[in-house]
């Protein structure tokens, strides 16, 4: 989407999508984005100043004119530059608005949400580098294929199974990087399943009585292609958390590649691979709350394949809304660039998936 775009009668659309006219200027007003007019007649012409400079491509100036041309608004650069500082927490309000309008009844069935994280550089960093990122933290909802959870930091902070809000009955996914054994234990205290991608080295197995448990030695001594066992993951203070641990044989070819991988990786580093990482490199491990009758272990590896919606939500939201590395290192501004982008991609996804050019 350009600026042009924003002055069609979509314009009209879009802000029904947003929940009206009132809902825009009372958000506005509540988080002190909008509260006097000066040069900008009204909140929803503030966010479609916003969207234009966040998702076109002429700057700061080029937005300022066309603004004037079209008799949107009168102001200057400067001034502009000002309202989009304090445009954060209205845009992060905006978008609670969106996430939360199906709220009633997902905790009535089994609400399945897909955690990960994505990253853009800062300005004048290098994603790749790692020196200078912002990290979106999103929880996906599975059924509705949308986000529903949204939180910006840098790359300081890391990804956290626990961030999100826990909604009583859900069932969250995460990869290896959510094998976090504290924070499980939080969401499941507050009535949230789980289903993580293990790592043998990453948690402090015990066996169902709560001895030392050998993982390596467990899958080493299976011939089963798919096989559990009831683990528990210990805890620095309280009681081991019970889980079972769910482990699918790779074929052979899909072995070898992932123990090619990680030579090369070691060997770039510098580093040398461990005995117990290439074992395990022939199999996915899942540990998991959900009980055993309802979910068997082929239906919660099937639960686990369903992460690469998620990564292709990720794709939509960099290539097709176009997200890319703000041009401002003030996280003022550079905050807004990205929940305008995340915005627009919530407001959109519904008209593309009518139009059948999203999954199903």
């Amino acid at each position: 989407m350009t600026h042009e775009s924003l002055v069609d009668e979509g314009w009209a659309e879009t802000i029904e999508l947003l929940g009206g006219e009132e809902l825009i200027a009372g958000s506005a007003r509540e988080t002190k984005a909008f509260l006097r007019p000066r040069g900008i007649r009204s909140a929803s012409d503030l966010l479609r100043l916003t969207l234009a400079y966040c998702l076109g491509k002429v700057g700061m100036r080029g937005v300022v004119a066309w603004a004037a041309a079209s008799g949107i608004a009168d102001i200057s650069d400067v001034a502009l530059l000002g309202r989009l500082r304090n445009a954060g927490p209205w845009l992060q309000q905006l978008i609670g608005h969106l996430l939360q309008r199906e709220e009633e009844g997902l905790a009535k069935g089994r609400l399945i949400r897909i955690l990960d994280a994505t990253a853009v550089a800062k300005a004048g960093a290098h994603e790749k580098k790692n020196n200078g990122l912002w990290r979106m933290h999103c929880a996906f909802d599975l059924e509705r294929e949308q986000f529903d959870f949204l939180d910006i930091t840098d790359q300081s902070e890391a990804e956290l199974i626990d961030r999100v809000p826990v909604v009583a009955g859900e069932i969250r996914i995460g990869d290896r990087v959510y094998l976090q054994a504290e924070r499980i234990a939080k969401v499941m205290a507050q009535g949230g399943d789980v289903v993580v991608r293990a790592s043998w080295k990453n948690a402090r197995w015990l066996d169902a009585n709560g001895e030392a448990f050998d993982l390596i030695g467990h899958l080493e001594s299976r011939r089963e292609e798919v096989f559990e066992t009831p683990v528990r993951l210990a805890l620095k203070k309280g009681e081991p958390v019970k889980m079972r641990l769910i482990a699918l044989r790779k074929s052979e070819a899909a072995a070898q590649e992932a123990r090619r991988k990680i030579n090369k990786e070691a060997k770039a580093k510098g580093n040398k691979v461990q005995p117990q990482t290439l074992i395990a490199a022939g199999f996915v491990i899942l540990v998991t709350s959900l009980d055993r009758e309802e979910f068997p272990a082929g239906t919660v590896l099937k639960l686990y394949r369903m992460r690469w919606r998620i990564e292709l939500a990720f794709k939509r939201l960099k290539s097709l809304i176009g997200l890319r590395a703000p041009p401002a290192k003030d996280p003022r501004i550079a905050k807004p660039w990205i929940l305008a982008h995340f915005l627009i991609a919530l407001v959109t996804e519904p008209l593309s998936q009518e139009l059948g050019v999203s999954p199903p």
